[in-house]
């Protein structure tokens, strides 16, 4: 078949082949970003403080049934403070314009939390988002090396006065970035096959379910942690939204996952939802589903319809994560749960 190709042909797969190999370049550098966002002290980080994370009210975007002008009018929803906790799918990096410090964690103004506070009429003054890039669950109550600084452990920010935690963990956990890397790697000589699906299940046991499973006591551990420093809140935990499309075999190189390795992504994805709804259940927190509601919306999707944005971003944001309209969807179903 190789054979068969001519000159044209051979140049067309060429070029396909380097695009995909200078776009992972992208991604070496997100997982490099990510793990060197991991927790650099195991202590606990009692007394510090979150500098500059309450974003303003008037950083709306799309809330509850809302449109990109804002939310819709009326009273505040909760009474007491919103706290946010969680790690890049939360903090929506480039999405938008920074808000909060330190800068390293990337996180947005128009963050999902953000959206929500605006939703639910939140006074900057009662809103808290910690959410950082790279963040595991390790992060929550060990400090979190950013670029040159360190971020206080996210738990630090819960006090008795929250009515309202989101969590949003564990991507970082099971290691997401190095997974799209080394997938994407391994696609580039095989991307009709099933490479990374023979990596990670070499000798019989599949690393990333394994993984899947290791991180499900860290998430009920941090939910433990949150109830305690939180009683009186309601804590949601919020799943992650579909990154591969649910039927058929990707759409390499654009998504650069070999045709063969895309269902088996995508259970590795399911089986991490399913582990936090799970969790949830077991620690007296509600899920949000965002998995179901961004089915059609994943990363092989057009430009304006995709929620996730690609190896090459079509819109602001990095590769593999939300966009602003992925930001917007799940702000959504928080606030229809809230409410």
């Amino acid at each position: 078949m190789i054979g068969s190709i001519g000159h044209r042909g051979r140049g067309t797969a060429r070029g396909a082949l380097l695009a995909a190999a200078a776009g992972l370049a992208a991604v070496l550098v997100a997982a490099c970003g990510a793990d060197g966002g991991q927790a650099v002290a195991k202590g606990p980080g009692a007394g510090a403080t979150h500098p500059g994370t309450a974003h303003p009210p008037s950083a709306r975007g799309d809330g509850a049934r809302g449109t990109a002008d804002g939310p819709p009018g009326g009273p505040a929803v909760t009474s007491g403070r919103y706290v946010a906790l969680g790690d890049s799918f939360t903090s929506a990096p480039f999405v938008s314009d920074l808000g909060g410090l330190p800068a390293g964690c990337l996180r947005s103004a128009k963050d999902y939390p953000t959206l929500v506070a605006a939703a639910l009429h939140i006074p900057a003054s009662a809103f808290s988002d910690v959410s950082c890039y790279g963040a595991s669950t390790a992060d929550m109550s060990s400090p979190q090396k950013v670029l040159d600084q360190r971020t206080p452990p996210q738990l630090d920010a819960l006090s008795a006065a929250d009515t309202l935690v989101t969590l949003q963990v564990g991507g970082d956990d099971i290691g997401v970035a190095r997974i799209a890397f080394t997938c994407g790697t391994l696609s580039l000589a095989d991307p009709f096959g099933s490479p990374c699906t023979r990596h990670y299940t070499v000798g019989g046991t599949d690393q990333l379910a394994r993984s899947v499973a290791r991180t499900g006591p860290k998430v009920a551990a941090v939910l433990r942690a949150i109830h305690q420093r939180a009683p009186r809140a309601r804590v949601l935990v919020v799943g992650y939204p579909d990154i591969l499309p649910t039927s058929g075999n990707g759409c390499w190189p654009e998504v650069p996952i070999a045709r063969g390795d895309v269902p088996y992504l995508r259970g590795v994805e399911t089986k991490l939802d399913a582990m936090l709804a799970a969790e949830a259940a077991a620690n007296d927190a509600t899920f949000v589903d965002t998995y179901a509601p961004s089915i059609g919306h994943d990363a092989c999707r057009h430009a304006g319809v995709k929620w996730i944005e690609g190896l090459i971003p079509t819109s602001l944001g990095v590769p593999f994560h939300p966009n602003a309209a992925g930001e917007q969807a799940m702000a959504r179903e928080i606030v229809a749960t809230v409410r």
